[in-house]
This record gives structure tokens, C-alpha cells and sequence, in this order.
């Protein structure tokens, strides 16, 4: 259950824009918070509020140095964020796969079916009859 508050933390900061443009900035490295709002064109106040709301969620850290506060990505919740998108495009790959095989199951079906309408054989009614069986097994294949 912690795991799934963090994750709803993550996307949340990770919704509002700024918030994301200061995470992709920080993806090169640490900066000050006054680097980030020049970089960005935003306000100091603004990115100090933006920084905090990043901060509360787990997505990065702060150090002062001297008279500078100092931000840094940290990068367990992004790992996290990297595992849940994988999980979801492993299923996605697996299921565009079904569909590739699908699709060049129906080219080898119509082709053939053409090559039979072509010698000679009016077979439309038989042909559309086919197709739409084949249709039908595929579309089960999918609800898997």
C-alpha cells in the first residue's frame, strides 16, 4: 500500500509543468534554487513553492551550502516510476505481438482468398464468411 501512496505522490508533483521542467533540469545535476529559477524564467518564489511540493513527494533532496540551498534528484522514486511503466509495457509488447501475428494471419488469408477469386472462382459469399470466423477467433485470442 506505501508503494502506491509513492507512486500517486510522484505523479502528482510530476502532473503540474513546472514541476516537471525542474525535475528534467535536475536531471544533469544538482543546482541552486536561484540557477533553476533562471533557467527556467520562473520566479524564486514560485520554484521555492514548486521545490517544496518536490520534495514532500520524495523526488528530491536539498543541501545548504554557504548561503544556498541546493537541489538534487533522488532517484528511488524515479526507479520505482520505471519499474510500474514496465511492468505495463511488457503487457503492451505481448499484446502488440498478438495483434502483429493477427494481422499477418489476415494478409496470408485475404492473399490466398484473392488467388482463388482470380482463377476463376467467385467465392466472395465464401471468402466473407471466412474472414469474418477468423475475425472472430482473433478477437478471442485478445481477451486473454
Amino acid at each position: 500500500m506505501e508503494n502506491i501512496l509513492t507512486m500517486h505522490a510522484t505523479f502528482a508533483a510530476l502532473a503540474e509543468p513546472n514541476r516537471f521542467r525542474i525535475v528534467e533540469l535536475l536531471l544533469s545535476g544538482a543546482r541552486p534554487v536561484g540557477e533553476i529559477g533562471d533557467q527556467l524564467n520562473i520566479r524564486q518564489p514560485q520554484v521555492s513553492k514548486h521545490l517544496k511540493v518536490l520534495k514532500e513527494a520524495g523526488l528530491v533532496d536539498m543541501q545548504p551550502h554557504a548561503q544556498q540551498r541546493v537541489y538534487e534528484l533522488r532517484p528511488a522514486p524515479i526507479r520505482e516510476l520505471h519499474a510500474w511503466t514496465e511492468r505495463y509495457r511488457q503487457l503492451w509488447e505481448e499484446r502488440f505481438t498478438q495483434m502483429d501475428e493477427v494481422l499477418e494471419e489476415l494478409k496470408r488469408s485475404e492473399s490466398g482468398a484473392v488467388g482463388k477469386a482470380t482463377s476463376g472462382h467467385s467465392g466472395r459469399h465464401t471468402h466473407n464468411k471466412e474472414r469474418k470466423s477468423h475475425a472472430s477467433k482473433n478477437r478471442s485470442r485478445f481477451r486473454q
